[in-house]
């Protein structure tokens, strides 16, 4: 595969025939789909959850666990409950598909496959979820700036901060908030204003690749810088501030822009890292900057954070 080439979406099969595994090979190989399998209900869940497949088709009729308990345990887990399944079966039975699609089941196979019924009710959830994915990201972007939003910024800010624990790599966290921004709306109206979010934002969001820009709320903005201690995050920081400071406004010469700047890493932290800490810390290095004249980035109190002894 080319790296140009979009990745193929995953489909995995859990039934236990092994038959069965090598009909689903055949009938769906010429599809554009990573086809796997599992030939039990454990080995199933297992790989639902390592594989992150985009579609299931799960067997009503396994030999260790029956297909509605799979079911319900995948929908139980976070990180299954949004995988599609399509229940495969013999069964004709109405009560089992009710029964399949009130615990979340998008669709039925039957038993021996229709081969144009089975690519069509896979591609057909495939088509879902990709619906479905571009649904929960629009949810996550700020419509004005379409940077990542207040929910995205908390839900990826845990993430980071855990991976950081585990692996002992640095994270910083960014809050810059517009200067007299209450000011400009007043003067110039919102529509101006929101041209100043917008330019801002866009700012903001062309830093380093691995840089993850939200809008905080208002005019103030985030960014979270993993695998960057506090110093380097600093130049990042300030980079950012210079940029703003240059953008012309040719329909209000004169008018000039400026934002400051908190940054804090894990370093100033005290006790256990925790996100909540990490947003305190830079929140109250953004005050500082406030107070001391806006238009300049501060670096929160470094306090080492006590590593755990490992081994």
């Amino acid at each position: 595969m080319s790296h140009d080439e979009p990745k193929r979406p995953r489909v995995l099969a859990i039934d236990d025939s092994d038959l069965v595994h090598r009909l689903l090979r055949a009938r769906l190989r010429h599809e554009r789909i990573d086809l796997h399998s599992a030939l039990t209900a454990d080995e199933g869940i297992t790989a639902a959850k390592n594989l992150q497949p985009e579609v299931i088709l799960l067997d009503i009729d396994l030999e260790d666990l029956d297909g509605f308990e799979v079911l319900a345990r995948l929908k139980a887990d976070p990180i299954t409950r949004d995988i599609a399944v399509i229940f495969v079966s013999a069964s004709n039975e109405t009560m089992d598909r009710v029964r399949g699609l009130d615990l979340g089941a998008v669709d039925f196979v039957g038993k021996p496959f229709d081969v144009g019924e089975l690519k069509a009710r896979v591609r057909s959830a495939l088509r879902m979820q990709r619906l479905v994915k571009m649904l929960a990201q629009r949810a996550q972007l700020d419509g004005l700036t379409g940077l990542w939003n207040r929910a995205y910024l908390d839900d990826r800010l845990e993430a980071e901060t855990d991976s950081a624990i585990r692996y002992g790599n640095p994270l910083s966290l960014v809050l810059c908030d517009l200067d007299r921004f209450k000011n400009l709306n007043d003067s110039y109206g919102h529509p101006f204003g929101d041209e100043v979010l917008e330019r801002a934002a866009a700012i903001l969001g062309s830093g380093r690749s691995a840089d993850v820009a939200c809008r905080y709320g208002g005019e103030e903005f985030a960014i979270i810088a993993p695998g960057t201690d506090l110093n380097e995050t600093m130049e990042v920081a300030d980079r950012h501030r210079f940029r703003i400071t240059e953008i012309e406004w040719p329909d209000r010469p004169g008018v000039k822009v400026s934002a400051s700047f908190g940054v804090a890493d894990l370093t100033c932290i005290s006790g256990t890292p925790t996100p909540e800490k990490l947003i305190a810390a830079a929140d109250q290095a953004l005050y500082q900057a406030k107070k001391a004249g806006r238009n300049q980035v501060v670096a929160a109190d470094v306090q080492i954070w006590p590593r755990a002894a490992t081994g």
